[in-house]
């Protein structure tokens, strides 16, 4: 998905250069903003949700460490990248503990540019993904995971074919004859490892995939059903409210607050 990049600078020839250069980067993915000062900057991310920001450090009324200060006050979390024409360590150092992950030196090479925006879109995309895992975590599905890494390997290699294949149909004698065991077996070893029954886990599993697909995505509940392994929407709904209290379109609706 498309990222909101703002470009904060008080000098309109380097703000526009900026912009320019982004602009042909972006090819019509991505929005690029631009704002003259601090003040600016602040009402533009409040407005809307801005994914990366580049900010020059030393700006009349309000500067850039003080925009940061402000942002960081306020709760917002862009990927912040710094803008400077003096290379003075403390601005630096200053920036750097505010949460910057780059700091620029004027003037700014159209390939140092795109480097550091590009690098700034993976961080964003890492912190996502994060945050999406974080919201939908299942604690039975964490500790039959912990336990995982000291289980024995037909254990550990029959989550991994399940967690691969959750779009399909799975019995528990389809994944014990993958790992090579006796389906009665196979049940017994698994929930003594994972402290859930086969059934539980490809529940879970299923549900979590689908809370990540809510959060993530616009795709529509029938179509996340199915990417779950859920042959009737119906049926999902069904599951899903037992599971969570709620249905999948509430789920997505207390959870809308997408990074991106």
């Amino acid at each position: 998905m498309g990222k909101r990049i703002l470009i904060v600078d008080d000098e309109p020839r380097t703000r526009q250069g900026l912009k320019k250069t982004l602009d042909s980067w972006a090819e019509n993915q991505h929005e690029i903003l631009t704002a003259s000062n601090g003040n600016e900057a602040l009402e533009i991310m409040q407005a809307q949700k801005v994914h990366i920001l580049l900010t020059d450090i030393l700006m009349p009324e309000i500067t850039g460490l003080e925009l940061l200060k402000k942002i960081k006050e306020m709760k917002l979390s862009p990927v912040i990248i710094t803008i400077s024409a003096y290379s003075e360590f403390t601005y630096a150092q200053e920036a750097l503990r505010l949460g910057v992950i780059n700091y620029l030196l004027k003037p700014i090479s159209k390939k140092g540019l795109i480097e550091a925006v590009e690098e700034a879109v993976q961080v964003g995309e890492k912190r996502e993904r994060a945050g999406i895992m974080e919201k939908v975590a299942d604690d039975k599905l964490i500790y039959a995971n912990s336990q995982n890494y000291s289980a024995r390997e037909p254990i550990r290699e029959a989550m991994e074919y399940m967690n691969r294949n959750l779009k399909n149909e799975l019995s528990q004698k389809e994944v014990a004859d993958h790992v090579h065991l006796n389906p009665s077996y196979f049940s017994v070893l698994f929930k003594e490892h994972a402290k859930v029954t086969f059934s539980e886990y490809l529940t879970r599993r299923r549900i979590q995939r689908a809370k990540e697909l809510l959060v993530a995505t616009n795709f529509p509940v029938a179509d996340i059903a199915e990417e779950a392994g859920y042959k009737t929407a119906k049926y999902f709904i069904k599951i899903f409210r037992e599971l969570e209290g709620v249905t999948p379109s509430a789920y997505r609706k207390n959870n809308n607050e997408r990074a991106f």
